[in-house]
Formats: structure tokens, C-alpha cells, sequence
């Protein structure tokens, strides 16, 4: 009869023991973790009661472009196109037409300026023409991050506020002068 150490016999029985209940312990908790319920961000109250199927009813009305509520989503898509031509940073920053003779509205872009970087984005400043029922003459900002479309940033009239052109040392010396 081989001789056993009676230390390491009961040992062994105990860790086989203990494995056995924790086994039995990671299952209980892994299959308990399916219902119990953490607090998960972006699942809160404040999220709305509604998909983008359906619109709620109190919903106001949003123009399709942020250039003029004239333009139609085709026309849009047109513009948008041609903006996205006109602003490109390793274009020639030439005039982009444009137009949508369903609708009978036209325009063009000009980059007024090189592109510069804002908030790790790549930006331009433009200048656009609308023409069809209503015209415009707009400049404004659009930016893009790195390989995505244009957005527009900022758009107001032409011509309002002040002219690039004069600068605040020019405008001090003429007033010296009167």
C-alpha cells in the first residue's frame, strides 16, 4: 500500500471543495448580471420620447438649407456640391456655379481667402450668390474635419459689419489727418 500524506489528502479535498464553490459562485453572478441594471450613460430622462420615424407634432419647421429657406433639398444638394468644390483646400479657390432648372435657382461660391484651421477643423471663408425668386449675396464660414462634407459655420448678408480691406492703422491715420 503506497504510503499518502494524510496533511495533503485533506488539503487537496478542501481546494477541490472551495474550486467547486466558487465555480458555482461565477455562475450565479455571471448569469445574475443579465438583470441586474447599471445606470448607463445616455439613457436618461432627458433623451426624447420619439424616433426620427416620426416627428412629434410640436415640432417647429427647420429651413432644408442654412443658406436661404428659398433653396428646396435639390437645390441644396446642388449648392452643397458646388460649395464643397470651391472650398477644396488643394483646389484652385476659384468661382463654382451652380443650378437647378426645376426650380430655376442658381448661385456660386468663391473662396474669399485660404483655408485656415479652427478647433481641428479645416475652414473657409466664402462668399455666395443666390439668384432665382429671391437673390442674396451671403458670406460666410464653413468647416469640414479631415475627409467628411462642409458645414456651414456661419453666414450673414454681404457687406455687413466691417470691410476686410480697411484696416484699424489706415482708419487711425486718416483720422490724424482731419
Amino acid at each position: 500500500m503506497p504510503w499518502t500524506n494524510p496533511r495533503r489528502y485533506r488539503s487537496d479535498a478542501f481546494l477541490r471543495e472551495a474550486g467547486k464553490i466558487l465555480a458555482a459562485g461565477l455562475i450565479a453572478l455571471s448569469t445574475s448580471a443579465c438583470s441586474f441594471s447599471l445606470g448607463m450613460m445616455g439613457m436618461g430622462d432627458d433623451e426624447p420620447k420619439s424616433t426620427g420615424a416620426i416627428a412629434p407634432t410640436d415640432a417647429a419647421p427647420q429651413a432644408v438649407a442654412p443658406l436661404s429657406a428659398d433653396l428646396d433639398e435639390e437645390d441644396w444638394r446642388r449648392a452643397k456640391a458646388a460649395l464643397a468644390v470651391a472650398l477644396d483646400p488643394q483646389g484652385p479657390g476659384t468661382q463654382v456655379s451652380w443650378d437647378n432648372p426645376e426650380t430655376s435657382m442658381k448661385g456660386s461660391f468663391t473662396p474669399a481667402g485660404a483655408p485656415f484651421v479652427k478647433n481641428d477643423e479645416i475652414c473657409r471663408a466664402f462668399n455666395a450668390q443666390l439668384s432665382g425668386p429671391a437673390s442674396a449675396s451671403l458670406q460666410g464660414t464653413a468647416c469640414r474635419l479631415s475627409g467628411e462634407e462642409w458645414a456651414i459655420k456661419e453666414v450673414k448678408p454681404a457687406g455687413a459689419g466691417a470691410k476686410p480691406d480697411k484696416s484699424p492703422a489706415k482708419t487711425a491715420k486718416k483720422i490724424a489727418k482731419a
